[in-house]
């Protein structure tokens, strides 16, 4: 009887991973295991194509370990290695900075950033280091900034001062509009692509009045930009047609993006973002394209009213590469370029807020073909995930932690 049940486990295994997609995971991925969402769906929607959700579970068989270097920062949102391994880290209520070291020192509050408005989900949100940050020292940040009529994302840059206790001449180079009195959605992350240009993700500020921006090309909320770093439109972005249509859009279409990465080989810009109650999505941007939302979601309102006509295609609009059903809250995320843990190879890891774990997901001909929940058992929101130079990844908490998580 005890041969009968694992033989029944596997097929089960199996057979679960054979209804989500026909591929086999890149670089082996691990071992195949059934779906890990076992939650019923908020609705009855159907993908739009085989694997699009509720892919196959992966086990990583490397064993590996998670370490929490350490649990003294304020609200961690975005975390950064910087060249010498150390990692720096906004804080998003104080409106600070802080570097903590791979033994988790901490430092003081780095102070001089523009104010934040820290109400709600606002406050001091993703940061990039330049790419010459070795000899220029410069950061580049997306913060919640209070101005007449409300309140915006903005993006500032500065540099870092030799004594690591402040930024010098902080500089507000771009802010979103229009400005409104929510303090939810405002989006936040960004990253360099690799023409040296900003991409830098916007919310749509959640409310009924500002909902529908997210089609409008001639405001910059629910969108992702591409700006230089003086914060005007970069060179080679898309072409809108239409009145007023802003040149520093390049993807639109978005509800409350919070993650962006680049795949180490394709180059391509990858994002997720939060859906309403259900149709958190996870997307591959491309220049130009709607990403659909309000018009089209998988999810419904949190009252469980339907959203718009519920529909989830639509000509012209872009399907999620995945989408999560219930909403994993999906936040900052990093490809894993590694080579400590060998089957993480190029797989995509997201920090979930709700959800409270990381997700793994083995990305293969651009489609998830496993998901695996990594430390869901902290009972911590991760914000956000990054690759040290050591090539452990590093993630912080809402709560405070820094974790480090690495090859045993």
């Amino acid at each position: 009887m005890k041969n009968l049940k694992y033989i029944f486990i596997l097929s089960s295994a199996l057979f679960a991973f054979s209804c989500n997609n026909d591929d086999t995971p890149a670089n082996g991925g691990g071992t195949v295991t059934d779906p890990v969402e076992t939650n019923p769906a908020n609705t009855q929607y159907k993908p739009a194509f085989n694997g699009q959700t509720r892919i196959a579970g992966m086990t990583t068989d490397t064993e590996f370990k998670a370490d929490i270097i350490t649990s003294a920062l304020t609200s961690p949102w975005g975390v950064k290695a910087l060249p010498d391994g150390r990692l720096l880290v906004t804080q998003k209520t104080t409106g600070t900075l802080r570097i903590v070291t791979t033994a988790g020192v901490v430092s003081e509050p780095i102070t001089g950033l523009p104010a934040v408005n820290p109400a709600n989900q606002g406050g001091l949100l993703g940061l990039c280091l330049d790419p010459d940050f070795a000899s220029n020292r410069m950061i580049y940040w997306v913060f919640s900034e209070a101005v007449t009529g409300g309140n915006i994302s903005s993006v500032a840059k500065g540099k870092l001062a030799a004594n690591e206790k402040t930024i010098e001449n902080a500089t507000v180079i771009y802010r979103s509009s229009p400005a409104n009195p929510s303090d939810l959605h405002y989006g936040g992350r960004i990253l360099f692509d690799q023409t040296g240009n900003l991409i830098v993700s916007t919310g749509e500020r959640s409310v009924l009045q500002t909902r529908p921006l997210a089609q409008s090309l001639t405001a910059s909320l629910g969108k992702v930009l591409r700006i230089t770093k003086d914060g005007q439109p970069a060179s080679g972005n898309p072409t809108f047609s239409g009145a007023g249509a802003l040149p520093e859009l390049y993807t639109y279409g978005h509800r409350n993006p919070q993650g962006l990465a680049i795949h180490p080989v394709t180059k391509e810009i990858w994002q997720s973002e939060h859906g309403p109650r259900g149709g958190d999505e996870l997307n591959r941007l491309k220049a130009g394209s709607n990403y659909g939302w309000p018009t089209i979601t998988y999810g419904i309102e949190y009252s469980g009213d339907p959203i718009g006509d519920a529909i989830q295609q639509k000509e012209g609009m872009e399907q999620p590469v995945y989408y999560w059903d219930p909403v994993i809250s999906p936040s900052g995320m990093t490809f894993y370029t590694g080579n400590r843990v060998p089957e993480w190879e190029n797989n995509l890891f997201i920090g979930s807020l709700s959800g409270q774990h990381i997700a793994r997901l083995v990305i293969k001909d651009n489609k998830v073909v496993g998901e695996e929940r990594l430390l869901a058992g902290e009972g911590q929101r991760f914000r956000d995930i990054t690759q040290g130079g050591d090539g452990a990844l590093y993630a912080v908490t809402d709560q405070g932690r820094l974790y480090k998580i690495d090859k045993k």
